[in-house]
């Protein structure tokens, strides 16, 4: 009896978190009264899923983060390393700059005294740069030694990239550019994987 509730509750929590993806992505501060009317579902419900907007944004975002460590994964399995690591870069900074509005409302989320540090995903999203990084310089496909620090701090232009702008071709320059930078040095000089 309890498991058709478990599976409307999991429905639930999946069609709100959907809809706040989408309206946060517009507004930081998008009533949550407007989520649920738009998940279709109740006040008590949305509450008992999400007791605070913090939680639930924090939850888009760890949910979020999490699609973005699987694809590291599932890149690394399909894909030669440095086409692995090229592939994620893409879709990494795609995520920034089309999910720019989402970052406001994590900044607010994360100011939030409800808000432990490091509950927000971001630790895995950097265990994936490093675990693709290692991939990559155990293949010889990259020079030794780079740090996910590194690749952040090297990447760090993609969060200054007008995304109303035509935007696609100047982010294919950055990451080829980024990518020759980790190629420089590497023991296997491989071309341009894109």
């Amino acid at each position: 009896m309890d498991s058709p509730k478990r599976s409307d509750a999991v429905q639930n929590r999946e069609r709100i978190l959907t809809v706040a993806l989408a309206e946060l992505i517009r507004s930081a501060e998008v009533p949550l009264s407007a989520i649920a009317k738009k998940a279709g579902v109740g006040q008590g419900t949305f509450y008992r899923h999400f007791p605070t907007r913090e939680a639930l944004v924090m939850e888009v975002y760890r949910h979020e983060m999490s699609q973005v460590v699987e694809f590291a994964k599932y890149l690394l399995e399909t894909r030669a390393p440095d086409q692995a690591l090229r592939e994620w870069m893409n879709r990494l900074a795609e995520y920034a700059i089309t999910k720019a509005g989402l970052a406001e409302a994590i900044r607010l989320a994360s100011v939030s005294k409800e808000c432990a540090p490091g509950t927000g995903g971001y630790a895995s999203v950097i265990a994936a740069a490093q675990m693709l990084l290692d991939a990559n310089e155990k293949a010889g496909t990259i020079r030794a030694g780079i740090t996910a620090d590194d690749f952040f701090l090297a990447i760090a232009g993609i969060w200054q990239i007008d995304a109303n702008a035509d935007w696609r071709p100047r982010l294919a320059w950055l990451m080829d550019l980024v990518m020759e930078g980790l190629r420089a040095g590497a023991p296997v000089r491989v071309g341009a994987s894109r």
